[in-house]
Order: C-alpha cells, then structure tokens, then sequence
C-alpha cells in the first residue's frame, strides 16, 4: 500500500485512468466487431477516427494502431475498392514546387610555385 500522499495520490489516478482506458478499448472492440459484420466506408471512417483517438490518447502504440488500420481496409476492400486517400491529401502532394537555380562556375586560379635551383 501507497504511503505516501503523493503515492496515495497517483494510485487514485492509475486507477481512474485505467476505468478511463477499458472503457474506450471496450467501445472500440464493439465498434470493430459491427464494422467486421458489414464493412462500409463510414464505418471505415468511425474506426480509424477511434483508432487516432487512442494513439493520440496514448492507449495504443503508433505501429499497432497503423496495423490495425491496414488490416480493416484489407477487410472493406475485399468486396470492393479499398478505400484510397482523399482527394485533399493527393492536391497537396501534386502541389510541391520546383526551383530551377542556375550553377554558376568559378574557375580559381592557383598560382604556379618557381622551382629554385
């Protein structure tokens, strides 16, 4: 048992976080389970809205929630199109500039050391 107050303390907190966080994966379970029984591209959305929401939460780790991702677009695409980046996410890479510059040559002269004999 915590004997500290500032020990008392961060035990109540993991305790209320931990509600927190078997709740939220709870939700998410259910909300993958019903996208699994009929996969629709609103439904795609919900999902991976959820799934940023618990890496943004820390609940999940970066890569699994990139897994997770992956494998349920697999899932809406075996029926049909998988679903593909918007049209917003395609405008900004298209929109990259190009700089020419002009390479300007400078020739160095070194000068030429006498031999001394």
């Amino acid at each position: 048992m915590p004997i500290s107050r500032s020990a008392k303390k961060s035990l109540r907190k993991s305790i209320k976080n931990k509600k927190v966080n078997v709740s939220f994966k709870e939700k998410l379970k259910k909300l993958i389970k019903l996208y699994l029984v009929k996969p629709t591209a609103d439904g795609y959305k919900e999902v991976q809205s959820m799934l940023d929401q618990a890496k943004q939460k820390n609940i999940f780790h970066i890569n699994k929630v990139s897994r997770l991702k992956s494998r349920l677009n697999k899932k809406f695409g075996e029926g049909k199109a998988a679903v593909t980046t918007t049209a917003k996410q395609i405008a900004k890479k298209k929109t990259t500039k190009k700089v020419n510059k002009k390479t300007v040559v400078k020739k160095v002269i070194k000068p030429v050391a006498k031999k001394m004999s």
